[in-house]
């Protein structure tokens, strides 16, 4: 299973009752934090989340409502007493950014590893998940992510039976990549069937309408984009700055075939976002106006199909 978490869906600045737009995912342990701005320390603890346990931040892009909140970030988690090393990706210019940044965060007791993105498209492995970055089109470099949690095949006794597979190996086989058993080694793909079909999440915020989102957004279990702008009149805003409007995201969700749609990153000048929801809707149904703290937790499709 995996959980998804919106601890802040705001856009530019934090308000009252809004912190800024983030993402965290957690599976089997690990936890994958998308974006830190202001306060997402603080937008974390209020969703219940702990930064702790915190293994890989990714950035999207090094505007300040996405990356200022990244000392903050880091103090808290060595004030917790964090040893564990802590990876962040980002654009070009990661390292020199969060060195920048860590000039009020100079002395951690954790180290940190950079993996700086250089390609349209790059994928990452961690934690047993497949992560795609892919370049999108906003005012500075700017990358989306597709978080894609594999599912291996069944267990087989047939087949297992007829490769020669000890029983004794059996159990282990069904989790890890292969075991040893009597002086012999035995592999996982001599007892599985063909691979499942996994759980996709993709996650894009500050972008104009691309041909690489709807690629990444294919059969998305949960598709999360920006919602910056939902009425009409803002249309040429978002032209200028290159931000979505709620109907451009739905239209999205709709031909990538996305099972649903959250929107986030609303403008400080959208009090209610729910406004123009009914608008999305109508292209998308499956569309809804994410809150801070919403979290849903996606499972595997079982025997019959369903989720």
């Amino acid at each position: 299973m995996l959980e998804v978490t919106l601890p802040g869906t705001g856009g530019t600045m934090p308000l009252k009752n809004r912190w800024l737009t983030c993402c965290l995912l957690r599976c089997e342990g690990h936890s994958i934090l998308i974006d830190c701005g202001e306060g997402t320390q603080i937008a974390l603890r209020c969703a219940g989340r702990s930064v702790q346990r915190l293994d890989l931040l990714c950035i999207t892009h090094f505007h300040a409502d996405h990356i200022s909140g990244l000392p903050g970030l880091l103090l808290s988690m060595g004030q917790d007493g964090r040893t564990e090393p802590l990876t962040i990706a980002g654009p070009r210019g990661l390292v020199q950014t969060v060195t920048g940044l860590r000039t009020i965060a100079p002395e951690l007791p954790f180290p940190i590893a950079f993996v700086e993105m250089t390609e349209k498209q790059q994928m990452l492995h961690f934690a047993g998940m497949e992560i795609t970055a892919f370049a999108v089109q906003h005012t500075l470099p700017c990358y989306g992510y597709r978080l894609h949690l594999p599912r291996p095949g069944k267990f087989d006794p047939e087949r297992a039976k007829s490769s020669g597979i000890p029983i004794q190996v059996w159990g282990t086989l069904q989790k890890q990549e292969q075991a040893e058993f009597g002086g012999a080694v035995y592999h996982q793909n001599q007892v599985l069937g063909p691979p499942r079909k996994g759980l996709t999440v993709t996650y894009c915020t500050d972008t104009r309408p691309t041909s690489a989102i709807l690629q990444h957004a294919d059969s998305a279990d949960l598709l999360i984009l920006e919602g910056m702008y939902g009425d009409d009149e803002k249309r040429a805003k978002a032209l200028e700055t290159k931000h979505m409007m709620f109907t451009e995201a739905a239209e999205i969700a709709a031909e990538a075939g996305a099972k649903r749609l959250w929107l986030t990153h609303y403008s400080p000048s959208l009090p209610d976002p729910e406004t123009y929801l009914p608008a999305a809707q109508a292209i998308f149904p499956e569309t809804r106006c994410a809150k801070d703290g919403d979290s849903v937790v996606l499972r595997y499709c079982n025997e019959e199909g369903t989720a």
